[in-house]
Formats: C-alpha cells, sequence, structure tokens
C-alpha cells in the first residue's frame, strides 16, 4: 500500500483531482446551473468571456480578371464550376455592400428622429419655462399691487380719529382668534 501512494506522488507529476461524478444535463437552465457550479469551485479562477465575432467582410473583388467565361458554350465542362463560384462571391459581396449600406441609412434616420425628439422637447420646455416665468411675474406684480394697497390704507388709516383704533384693539383683545392648550 505504501507503494502505491508513493507511485501516486511522483515529484515531476501533479497530485490527481477529485474525480466529478458525469451528470448530464436535461434542461438548458440545468445546463446553467452546471456551469455556474463549476466556475464556483474554484472563484480564482478567470471565468472564460468569449469575445464578440468579428464582422464578415467579402474578399475585395479582382482588380483584372484574367480568365474572362461564362456559362455559354465554348467553356470547358470544369469551367462552368469555377464561374458558379465567382458569381456566388460576386453576388455575396453585392448583398453585402447593400446590407451595410441600409444600415447606415437605418443609423441616420434614427440620429435625425433623436435630433428632432431633443428639439421638440426643448421647445416644449421652453413654452412651459415661459408659462413659469408668466406666472411668477403675476405673482409678484399681484403681491407689489397688495403692498401698495396696504400702504395706502395704513395711510388713510393714521389719518382717521384714534378712537376707531382703540375699538378695534379692544375688539381683538375681547375674542381671541385662537385658544392654546385646546384641541
Amino acid at each position: 500500500m505504501a507503494a502505491a501512494d508513493k507511485k501516486d506522488a511522483r515529484p515531476g507529476k501533479a497530485p490527481k483531482k477529485e474525480s466529478q461524478p458525469l451528470i448530464i444535463a436535461k434542461t438548458p437552465a440545468e445546463e446553467q446551473r452546471l456551469k455556474l457550479e463549476r466556475l464556483m469551485r474554484n472563484p480564482d479562477k478567470p471565468a472564460p468571456i468569449p469575445e464578440k465575432p468579428k464582422e464578415w467582410n467579402p474578399r475585395a473583388p479582382p482588380e483584372f480578371v484574367r480568365d474572362v467565361m461564362g456559362s455559354s458554350a465554348g467553356a470547358g465542362s470544369g469551367e462552368f464550376h469555377v464561374y458558379r463560384h465567382l458569381r456566388r462571391r460576386e453576388y455575396q459581396r453585392q448583398d453585402f455592400l447593400e446590407r451595410i449600406s441600409d444600415k447606415q441609412k437605418l443609423d441616420e434616420e434614427y440620429i435625425e428622429k433623436v435630433k428632432e425628439n431633443q428639439k421638440a422637447a426643448e421647445e416644449r420646455t421652453a413654452k412651459r419655462r415661459k408659462k413659469r416665468e408668466k406666472l411668477k411675474q403675476k405673482k409678484l406684480m399681484a403681491k407689489k399691487a397688495k403692498m401698495e394697497s396696504q400702504k395706502e390704507e395704513g395711510s388713510e388709516e393714521k389719518s382717521s380719529s384714534s378712537a376707531s383704533e382703540a375699538e378695534e384693539q379692544e375688539d381683538d383683545a375681547e375674542v381671541p382668534s385662537f385658544i392654546m392648550g385646546k384641541r
């Protein structure tokens, strides 16, 4: 038994990992759970994050085509397959260019729509700001008019007899506007 332990513990060999039971996931959720468990067994190990695949680009068209051929008479039996391949590649390239132009057009339309929405929002905001300022001015004018009317009343009261002021003070003293401590 000691010889078997020595055999496993060789200096150049790493010790064996614990064997995990093979679990076959039956649902996508279970598969995801198993992946998370495997990642969480060793949290120090970095998780693999795949990079976004690069967009496919077609090969540039040749500048000079040496063997001009078609599917017409005179071409050899093997030449048609070469022609077909070149034709397919050119159609793919044209389709790719069309998709790119459509995408650019949609992007431009989106940017234009966003600008229009921002402009409309600014207009609404400006309109509401103007309305708020107008209300604020109206309140200030009303407050100023009230202050002026109180000043005018105050100057009229001073000119009136002091007897009426004394009566008002007595009325205020007899009937309190509120009573402290009562609910």
